[in-house]
């Protein structure tokens, strides 16, 4: 009996976390965490595993802070919270899908154990805590606070400033035009060119040799006018209707 009864209620067990299953009612705290979220079709499931994350993010922002921590442990947890925070926001994102409540609005602040605000979250990898003291990182966040070294000295000219130079005169309209020494220039050199391409005109036509006609007789070709074509095809119509007749 104890046998059939155990079976009893372990079935009875299946049946009902598939009915919480279904009804988006689950024990987070012994379920994995589903990788695919775009599956999910309940926002209470949803927003129960949103919770979770939050609660991850908060225990490792606090853990973040630990003096005992070296720069490896220090480099993984922060990868850690930069994947916990782009997973807040699918989820966020998935819940906005469904109907349910848009936790991006107000940025979905996050505190950690002593309840202070952590600023996390946005597009990019961030740092958190002791991460942004590492080798590298420190200097990165100094060379972003620093005033550029150009500051106040002989610096090259940008592109604005030299935009805002450019006059009339720069696209041409000034005023070479006014005292008639560049027409007079262009002038000229029209008149050379037209004298070196007839010269050239000149070469060209003594060199030619005029091309016999169709009889034989030494006659240059000579094209027929548009009547003389019109005649003659109507001459080559009588023809042809004379032939089949």
């Amino acid at each position: 009996m104890a046998r059939n009864a155990e079976k009893a209620q372990s079935m009875l067990f299946r049946f009902r976390a598939q009915q919480a299953s279904d009804l988006g009612i689950l024990s987070i705290n012994s379920t994995r965490r589903p990788k695919a979220i775009s599956a999910q079709t309940h926002i209470p499931t949803c927003e129960r595993w949103r919770g979770q994350v939050l609660k991850e993010i908060s225990r490792k922002i606090t853990k973040i802070q630990d003096l005992a921590l070296s720069d490896y442990q220090i480099r993984d947890i922060n990868d850690e919270l930069n994947k916990l925070f782009r997973e807040k926001w699918q989820w966020e994102v998935r819940i906005k899908e469904l109907g349910g409540p848009n936790y991006m609005r107000g940025g979905g602040r996050v505190v950690d154990e002593d309840g202070r605000v952590v600023e996390g979250g946005g597009k990019g990898y961030r740092y958190f805590g002791r991460a942004k003291e590492l080798p590298g990182v420190k200097e990165l966040f100094e060379a972003a606070t620093r005033k550029p070294e150009h500051e106040g000295k002989d610096r090259d000219t940008t592109r604005g400033e030299l935009r805002m130079r450019v006059d009339a005169g720069y696209y041409g309209y000034n005023l070479d035009e006014e005292d008639g020494a560049l027409l007079a220039y262009e002038i000229t050199k029209e008149r050379e060119a037209f004298d070196a391409l007839s010269v050239e005109d000149d070469t060209a036509q003594q060199e030619w040799e005029a091309l016999p006609g169709d009889c034989g007789d030494g006659a240059v070709w000579r094209l027929p006018t548009a009547e003389e074509v019109e005649i003659e095809l109507l001459e080559r119509r009588k023809r042809k209707l004379l032939d089949k007749l």
